[in-house]
């Protein structure tokens, strides 16, 4: 009998994975779409924030095309971009340390009607846990999406000890395991899957949003493609609403 080749099993198991997500983690996924919705029906913004490879599901939140304008993703480049500082400046830990996302926190417009969407697969980095730690200050709902399982096996960089979910008000386990990669070779554990399970629950809590407003009678804004005839004329309308308050940054 033919061995499965590597591309086949790991097909297998995400689905597993994806699968095991969906079963448990709806209510989750549900709870954090009526955050969205009503941030957004009370005109705040959705703030999302990740680091290292986490930062693909902030860009799942933020600037995504049929997603939700009043999005604004925070990254380590602002402290380059918006605040000035030198690219050397910026070295390959800052991710682990508090002052980072302090410093990130204040190049933005965040307000009391905003909501934040933390995306960390460890959920222990100094900077997402702070970044969680100064929403919950300004009483902003944080919605954490993270891997329990690899979360619960750590300890935290955060001089507080905590991890992100134990901050965040409402946490979305994206069930991938210890160190995100799924298949075990002779030549380590390959294939990681953090990012495939995260962009559903995503997607998934946009969707749900956008029922949300629609039932309430409001108009969800909401990204058409750039590369459609007519989106940008569409896209600079709503986005107008919200000047000053959300960043597209080109990088």
């Amino acid at each position: 009998m033919l061995r499965p080749s590597l591309p086949d099993v790991f097909v297998t198991s995400a689905s597993t994975r994806i699968e095991s997500m969906l079963h448990s983690q709806r209510p989750q996924i549900a709870a954090a779409g009526e955050v969205l919705a009503e941030a957004v029906g009370a005109g705040g913004v959705i703030h999302a924030y990740g680091t290292g490879h986490s930062e693909a599901v902030a860009l799942e939140v933020a600037g995504r095309a049929g997603g939700l304008v009043p999005t604004n993703k925070l990254a380590l480049r602002d402290l380059v971009i918006l605040g000035g500082a030198a690219p050397d400046s910026i070295d390959t830990f800052a991710e682990r340390d508090p002052e980072t996302a302090r410093r990130v926190f204040a190049l933005h417009r965040i307000g009391p009607l905003d909501a934040f969407v933390i995306a960390s697969n460890s959920g222990g980095n100094g900077s997402t846990v702070e970044m969680a730690q100064l929403a919950k200050d300004k009483q902003i709902p944080v919605i954490a999406i993270t891997s329990l399982e690899h979360s619960q096996a750590i300890t935290s960089r955060h001089p507080s000890g905590k991890r992100l979910f134990e901050i965040a008000d409402i946490v979305i386990d994206n069930h991938a395991p210890h160190g995100d990669a799924l298949l075990a070779t002779e030549h380590g554990p390959v294939c990681a899957v953090s990012s495939i399970t995260s962009a559903i629950a995503v997607q998934m809590m946009v969707a749900h949003a956008i029922d949300r407003l629609t039932a309430r009678g409001f108009p969800p804004p909401t990204y058409l493609s750039a590369n459609i005839a007519g989106s940008d004329e569409h896209n600079q309308r709503l986005e107008a609403r919200y000047e000053g308050r959300i960043t597209r940054s080109p990088l």
